[in-house]
Parts: C-alpha cells; sequence; structure tokens
C-alpha cells in the first residue's frame, strides 16, 4: 500500500520532470524538417500527405520505404500531417510529448519495481536531459526512438503486472503491446533479454543460479524471442532490399568489430562528457584503429569480470551493465546498416542501463559516509543542471539543416555532411552555394551516390545540362541499377531536347521501380510531344492510380485528354 505522502512526492516529482523536459525543449516548435530524413519521411512524402486513408495505411504496413518497416511510426507521422500539414512545429512537440511521457513512465516503472523514490527520479532525470537523447526528440524523422521507446517502457509496465499477478490475460496483454512496438521500430527485438535481467534484479525471480528457475524464465520469454526473431528477418530482409545494408566487401568482419567495440567506449564517454555530439559519424572504414579496439575490448571485459564477481551482493550492476551491453548488439555495428560508426540517437533507451548504475551505485558506495546526504543532493542537482545547459547548448543546431550539419562537420572529420547544407541551400534557390557544398562532399566520398542526384538536380537548374548529363553518366558507373540517377538522368535529357534518350532512361526506372510515378508522369509528357496521346493518357493514370495526389500528372492528364478531343473535333470537321 503506498503511503498518501508517498503518492503526493510522486505527483510532485512526475510534475517537476514533465515541466523541466518541456521547459529545456519547447523551443521545438520553431524549428524546421531538416534535410536529413525528415523530407523523405514527411515533407515531401505524399504517402505520408495522404491522410489517414485505407490506402495510406495500406501503404504503412506494407512499404519499405527508408530502408524500414515500421507501420506505426508512419501512421504516426500520417496522423501528424494530418493534423498540422506542413508545419513542422506541430510534428516537433509530437516528439517531445512522447519524450515527457517516456520519462514519467521511466521513472513510475522503476519506483514500482524497486520502491527507490530518488533513484528512479534520478535515473528519469538523467533520461530527459541527458544532451545525447537531443537527436531522437529534435529530430522528426526519429518518431520511431520516442515511439518504440514508449513501447518498450508500456511493455515493462504491462511485464511488472503480469508478475506481480501471473495470469494469462496479463502476458498475451505484454506480448501484444511488445509485438507493437516492433512495429513503430525493430529497436525492441531484445527487450526478451532485459525483462530476463529485471528477472534478476530487481524483480528477484532469480534469487540464485538454479537451472529450474532459470529455464522457467526462459520458456516464458520464447514467444517473445520467436517474435523478435521473426521481426529482425523482416528488418534484415527490408533493409538488404533497399541496399540500405553495406556489404562485407565494404566494412569486413575485422572492421566492423573494431568499429564497434571502440563505439562501445565512446558512447560511454560521451555519455559521462557529452561534446563534440553530431547528427553523423563518418565510418573509419578500413582506418579503424586496431589498437584501441583492442584496449576498448580490455576495458570491457574488465568492467564485466568486476561486475560478476560483486553482482551477487549488487545485483543492480549486472542488470544495467548487461542491459548497456546488450541492447546495443543490433545496432553496434555487426550488421552495418548505413554509412555511421555511431549514432546518438542509438543511445535513447540503451544508456539507462548506466544510468541504473550510477543512480544505485554512487549513494551505495557512499553510505558509510555520514554527511552523504548533504553531498548527494547538491551533486546531483549540479550534475543535472550541467547537463541541462548541455543539452540546450546542443538543441540549438536541430534549429535548421544548415545549422545541423555545419555542426557536424566541425566537430567531426571527413564529414560529407556538405551535401545535406547544399540540400538546403538548393531549397532556399542559393544554388551556386549548393553546388559549392555537394562538390566538396564529392571530394570527401566520391562513392556516395546520393550526392549525384544533388548537384546533378543543382547544374540542370543553372542550365548546364550537359555537365549534369555526364554526371549522371557518371554515377551509373558506380550504381547502374540506382532507379533515382536514371530518373535524372531522364529529366536532364528531356531538359536538353533529347527525347528519345531520356524515354529509355524513364524505362530503365520503371524497370527497377514499376511503381514510379514520377516515371510515369514523365514518361507521358515525351509520348504526348511524340503525338500518342492515347499511350500518354495510359501513363498518366497509371501515376495517379500510384500517387492519387500527385496533382501534376493530373493536370498533364486533363491537357492530354484535352488535346485528344480537340484533334478528335478537328478530324469530325474535316470529315463534314
Amino acid at each position: 500500500m503506498v503511503k498518501k505522502s508517498d503518492k503526493s512526492r510522486i505527483l510532485l516529482i512526475c510534475l517537476i520532470l514533465a515541466l523541466v523536459t518541456f521547459a529545456v525543449y519547447h523551443r521545438v516548435r520553431s524549428f524546421e524538417f531538416v534535410s536529413f530524413d525528415d523530407f523523405s519521411y514527411v515533407s515531401e512524402n505524399p504517402n505520408v500527405q495522404a491522410g489517414i486513408i485505407p490506402k495510406a495505411i495500406e501503404w504503412a504496413f506494407t512499404t519499405s520505404h527508408s530502408a524500414n518497416w515500421h507501420p506505426l511510426t508512419w501512421l504516426s507521422h500520417i496522423l501528424d500531417w494530418q493534423l498540422f500539414g506542413s508545419n513542422a512545429g506541430g510534428h516537433h512537440l509530437t516528439n517531445l510529448l512522447f519524450h515527457i511521457i517516456n520519462t514519467l513512465l521511466l521513472f513510475i516503472i522503476l519506483k514500482q519495481m524497486t520502491n527507490a523514490i530518488w533513484q528512479s527520479a534520478f535515473v528519469a532525470a538523467l533520461f530527459a536531459l541527458h544532451p545525447l537523447h537531443v537527436e531522437s526528440v529534435a529530430w522528426v524523422a526519429e518518431r520511431k526512438d520516442v515511439l518504440s521507446a514508449f513501447f518498450w517502457l508500456l511493455t515493462m509496465a504491462a511485464y511488472l503486472r503480469y508478475v506481480k499477478q501471473p495470469n494469462i490475460s496479463r502476458y498475451l496483454l505484454t506480448l501484444l503491446i511488445f509485438a507493437l512496438g516492433l512495429m513503430a521500430k525493430p529497436m525492441l527485438v531484445t527487450l526478451p533479454f532485459v525483462l530476463l535481467l529485471l528477472d534478476y534484479w530487481p524483480l528477484n525471480r532469480i534469487n540464485s543460479f538454479q537451472w529450474r528457475v532459470f529455464y522457467r524464465l526462459i520458456l516464458e520469454k520464447i514467444p517473445f524471442i520467436i517474435i523478435s526473431a521473426v521481426s529482425s528477418v523482416i528488418t534484415f530482409l527490408v533493409q538488404r532490399s533497399s541496399e540500405a545494408v553495406v556489404s562485407l566487401d565494404a566494412f569486413p568482419l575485422k572492421v566492423r568489430i573494431s568499429n564497434a567495440l571502440i563505439s562501445y567506449l565512446e558512447y560511454i564517454e560521451k555519455m559521462l562528457w557529452p561534446c563534440r555530439l553530431a547528427v553523423f559519424y563518418p565510418h573509419p572504414g578500413q582506418n579503424v584503429s586496431v589498437l584501441y579496439a583492442v584496449m576498448s575490448a580490455g576495458f570491457l571485459l574488465a568492467v564485466t569480470i568486476v561486475i560478476l564477481r560483486l553482482a551477487q551482493n549488487h545485483k543492480y550492476l549486472a542488470t544495467g551493465w548487461f542491459w548497456f551491453l546488450g541492447t546495443f548488439v543490433p545496432i553496434i555495428g555487426f550488421v552495418q546498416v548505413g554509412a555511421q560508426a555511431m549514432a546518438d540517437r542509438y543511445s535513447y533507451i540503451t544508456l539507462t542501463g548506466l544510468f541504473i548504475i550510477i543512480a544505485w551505485g554512487i549513494p551505495e558506495l557512499l553510505s558509510k559516509w555520514p554527511h552523504r546526504k548533504i553531498v548527494l543532493w547538491p551533486a546531483a542537482l549540479i550534475v543535472l543542471s550541467l547537463l541541462t545547459v548541455s543539452t540546450c547548448i546542443q538543441l540549438q543546431y536541430w534549429k535548421d539543416s544548415i545549422s545541423l550539419c555545419q555542426h557536424a562537420i566541425n566537430v567531426t572529420g571527413n564529414n560529407y555532411m556538405a551535401n545535406n547544407i547544399g540540400i538546403a541551400l538548393f531549397k532556399s534557390g542559393r544554388i551556386d552555394e549548393a553546388i559549392d557544398c555537394y562538390n566538396k562532399a564529392l571530394e570527401i566520398n566520391p562513392s556516395l551516390i546520393t550526392i549525384y542526384p544533388n548537384l546533378g538536380a543543382a547544374l540542370v537548374a543553372k542550365g548546364q545540362f550537359d555537365q549534369a548529363i555526364s554526371l549522371y553518366n557518371k554515377a551509373l558507373k558506380i550504381s547502374p541499377d540506382s532507379a533515382v540517377i536514371h530518373l535524372n538522368l531522364g529529366v536532364a535529357l528531356v531538359d536538353s531536347g533529347k527525347f528519345e534518350e531520356a524515354a529509355k532512361e524513364y524505362q530503365q526506372v520503371l524497370r527497377l521501380e514499376p511503381k514510379n510515378f514520377l516515371a510515369y508522369n514523365d514518361l507521358g509528357i515525351i509520348l504526348s510531344r511524340q503525338g500518342r496521346l492515347d499511350d500518354a493518357i495510359a501513363h498518366f493514370n497509371q501515376a495517379i492510380k500510384i500517387n492519387p495526389n500527385y496533382s501534376i500528372a493530373r493536370d498533364n492528364l486533363n491537357i492530354a485528354l484535352a488535346e485528344k478531343q480537340k484533334l478528335h473535333n478537328s478530324s469530325l470537321k474535316i470529315k463534314n
């Protein structure tokens, strides 16, 4: 039974956590969409902008857009667009709302599991205010982070309820919430492992390593593990089909293991000293330091041995440390997705394990010191104040694309984020500056295929069609099956009057992406110019069928129908 005084204290802590978190992050209301995924996820995604309609819902559950299968995340973006439209501030506030809810859930769950109010509050405050979490909150495209964490914590809450009074309905509810979380982001695949850690501490369902008890708890997690396995397979297939999974030729196993070991250490370092944070940390590739990796491995092994030796009398150490190590496994880089060495957003739920060690470990370490309480309170407030200041500083870089990407370039080496600065400059009409940024990005990474269509579009906008065509042909030597490059090459060929060649490029696009409505529309324009109006009308109709909100195709269809009617009327006059 919770005392009335404890209830009041809990409510007060929740209120303070919510108000402080909102006060720190409220500026996101004035932030823009950034050129790092926000455009493809929301602001230039016609499927998201269609609103809550059956076709959009079907798309959310069937698409592999952006190399992910996370239908609940897509549905949240669709709902946001219906509510806020192109007002980026509304989308940002939804992220912030989830972050506040996650903070409160974390506090309440830890309090219920441990009955330790102040340690639970400190963990929640670290979670709310740590600058490593800015990326997950201030980046609209990272809705999947805050949304999946919401389901992660709900699963923990449902699991606690099941443990207190086991029955099939509570178990199935826990399983359902877990499955929904995986549909927001597959990050939850490690949650069954964390539930087992919670069985050890603080739920104390494993008082000693008795195989019968351990076997029963493992058996209890089997349905969760099966769902995790299915989600992992789906995620891998989707990412591989979207060419997001980097091959072993590009990043050999030695490179991956070395970078993973180093990243573990760097996450700890950034947690303790959060500076030089960036939206993108370029992967060192073959230049990764094997010596540093060996040192990192030695450190991690030493800490693990110490933790295991102390775990019998200090269980929270094992839960916290293996939470940290285990939850990073799918995202640490053994399966390399993208070109980043690490990412701040990956720490959103994983650092909770280290926060637990700090919150429970330091008071215990000072338990015999008579002045412990006098020191702990001011120390905690100083730490949280410093983190708040650091978060406010980091937050300001997320106000727009140029600030965000320029900061990443300033604090990291060989960073081709100049490409994203170029996108922002191009959208604001500063084409010459955009071209300079694209060229700088190509100097750093000439094999990055996404730079080529951006630079090519800028050259086309300047009327430099031959240079753009040459650039696209160079890109096709690097990635011959890139539908984006073929599409952009087709546009450049049309603008330079080479319609037959352009038509071949659009046909290549449709071979690679049969549902590319842009290619259908552009090919329809060429057919219309060639007088093949019936074929053009069929292509425009197909573009509209794929994307009913594509108004340009509707306009072109109306023009083609009008032209066909005009020719029909002319032929009737001739006959008469």
